[in-house]
């Protein structure tokens, strides 16, 4: 009835044939009075030619583009030189006998067919419209094709594909739940999950043995560039009777079947470089590293303890550090360069951002009068300084240090466009520690994950000092995004209960926020562990996205509110009464009153 073929199916070979096309007008010319429509679809454009005499063409003023017409019509072959080589049906078009008008539009918010630069709160209210734009409808159909092929690889490596449940109980760890009330259990409330991680452990506990799922994560957490409030999904990943390298390799194959098929980047080739966390920081200052930027520190505190540049010499006296990030062949830049890229070191947390550039033969620096000869050539070899090279300096305590070369070394890379935008560059961050201590109150806490397993089991909690022990955790990197993290679990309860004790758990307590899933494990529970990456994140970076909004149908803004349907959206007195809920608004917002409620 509607249609005979699609809008990127006819090619020159359907010359002839009467067809039966429908779709949305996407542009219309007008050349000498025969008017040139492109027809767009799911699948594609084709050009329309509607001649004067034709009986419905005057009827063509009163449409506007994005209005849904139904052409029928003769195939027949494009002159060459008005050949379209960008569509694949470029080479035919089609001479309408026959139009029928289906979905009138009215005039539209933004254009379709070119970018007209509309806001992201219009562009949001009028999702459906702008997922017809032909970017963002590809980063959609690249998604469902990726999660197709990710159920495809983890099938055929011997998983299975369960799932669990979207109600649950709150978590006492991690982000921060939404609650759904309980109509018939008046003031409880159940929680959407934050992960699967508790049920995903308990089905290898029930000997499920290989489960994946494409898992919906709900957390109320705020918006950034690579995570969506409100809800994303993950490949949520369990394996049992394994250890880190067998997780790694069937992710490491994930990975590789992926990105191969869907980008023509470069890639790693696995297995992935494995980073333990502590060099991570020591280098990039950073868990996230982007391995396709060159640039990472050096300590150089030794040389600076005894110079006349007192600013450094005292914060390594008072127990600082001193890091060196080399810059290659920079000397040719302004003095402007360098005076911004302090700013923006000041801007992160530094005091200040020392520079020493080798040039000409000699070094050029506001610091060089108060360093030795000694001290300057020691720099140069530490840095391993050619002709041209710079070297900036931060000085201050190792873990602000470190934390402020997290920052401008990505920046150097972007400013001086040292990343190759056309290489995936994996890695693994290994070796995480179990503890750290709390910098406000000097206590010993858990630094990542409470239910991973230590390196060294119960040997280590009781032998090792907290602040040295690892914990079998892992997170997989790419091109400074943290695809996921993962563990191997604890699934003893002595080494669980010893674990918070260290941290300041009392037995009890373990018992009473875990008692599922420690009585869980007191029954039979095998060596498990598991990983969960992103597949928001993984569609951003095979879609060149520098937002995950933009490969997400129908995504919140930054302030967690869907514009299109309203929601959040106030609840009727009805609704309310039957949840047993009265609502108590900031004193800043004023409620409705009782005849204004929906």
């Amino acid at each position: 009835m509607f249609r005979s073929h699609t809008c990127g199916e006819l090619r020159k070979s359907d010359v002839g044939k009467e067809v039966r096309l429908c779709g949305w007008i996407h542009s219309v010319r007008d050349h000498g009075g025969v008017i040139f429509i492109d027809l767009r679809d799911h699948y594609g454009l084709t050009q329309v030619v509607i001649d004067p005499e034709q009986p419905f063409y005057q009827a063509l003023d009163k449409w506007r583009v994005e209005t849904v017409v139904r052409f029928d019509g003769k195939v027949v072959a494009r002159s060459a030189e008005t050949v379209n080589p960008k569509l694949v049906t470029g080479e035919i078009e089609i001479q309408a006998t026959g139009m029928e008008l289906l979905g009138e539009s009215e005039v539209l918010p933004f254009q379709v067919a070119k970018d007209d630069c509309a806001p992201e709160s219009t562009r949001l209210k009028y999702r459906f419209l702008d997922l017809r734009r032909e970017k963002l409808h590809k980063n959609i159909l690249l998604r469902s094709n990726v999660i197709a092929e990710i159920r495809k690889y983890m099938l055929g490596q011997g998983f299975t594909e369960y799932q669990t449940p979207i109600l649950t109980a709150s978590s006492p760890e991690g982000a921060r739940d939404y609650l759904v009330p309980s109509r018939l259990h008046p003031g409880k409330f159940y929680a959407l999950p934050q992960a699967p991680q508790q049920f995903k452990q308990l089905l290898m506990v029930a000997g499920f043995d290989r489960y994946f799922q494409i898992a919906p994560c709900f957390r109320d957490e705020d918006a950034r560039a690579d995570r969506s409030p409100g809800e994303f999904y993950q490949l949520d990943v369990e394996m049992s009777f394994v250890e880190q390298e067998d997780i790694f390799k069937v992710m490491e194959g994930l990975f590789l079947d992926v990105f191969t098929k869907f980008s023509t980047k470069k890639f790693t080739k696995p297995p992935f470089p494995r980073i333990p966390y502590r060099e991570s920081m020591r280098r990039f200052g950073s868990d996230k590293p982007d391995l396709r930027n060159p640039l990472e520190m050096i300590d150089v505190s030794d040389l600076f303890r005894d110079t006349e540049f007192k600013a450094f010499a005292d914060t390594v006296k008072n127990g600082g550090v001193v890091k060196a990030i080399r810059v290659p062949k920079v000397a040719a830049q302004p003095r402007r360069f360098f005076d911004t890229m302090i700013d923006y070191a000041k801007e992160n947390g530094a005091k200040g951002m020392a520079y020493i550039i080798w040039a000409d033969g000699t070094e050029k620096s506001p610091i060089v009068k108060f360093l030795s000869r000694e001290v300057i050539d020691g720099l140069k070899a530490a840095g391993k300084i050619e002709e041209g090279d710079a070297l900036f300096f931060i000085a201050d305590k190792e873990n602000t240090a470190c934390k402020i070369g997290g920052a401008v070394i990505p920046e150097l890379g972007r400013r001086l466009d040292l990343i190759d935008p056309n290489d995936f560059k994996f890695c693994w961050i290994v070796d995480f520690p179990m503890f750290e201590r709390d910098e406000e109150t000097g206590e010993i806490i858990f630094s990542h994950n409470p239910f991973s397993m230590p390196q060294g089991g119960m040997d280590a909690l009781v032998n090792k000092e907290p602040l040295d022990i690892l914990a079998w955790q892992y997170d997989i990197v790419c091109n400074g995004v943290e695809l996921s993290s993962g563990a191997i679990r604890n699934h003893r309860p002595e080494i669980m209960y010893k674990a918070f004790e260290i941290a300041g758990y009392q037995r009890s307590t373990v018992d009473e926020k875990f008692g599922g899933m420690i009585n869980a494990f007191k029954l039979g529970a095998p060596p498990h562990g598991g990983i969960a990456p992103g597949v928001d994140r993984m569609v951003m970076l095979l879609a060149d996205e520098p937002n995950i909004r933009e490969v997400i149908a129908f995504p919140f803004n930054q302030q967690a509110e869907d514009l299109m349907m309203n929601a959040p959206a106030e609840a009727t007195i009805k609704q309310l009464r039957e949840l047993h809920i009265e609502v108590k608004l900031p004193k800043k917002q004023q409620a409705p009153a009782p005849d204004q409620q929906p």
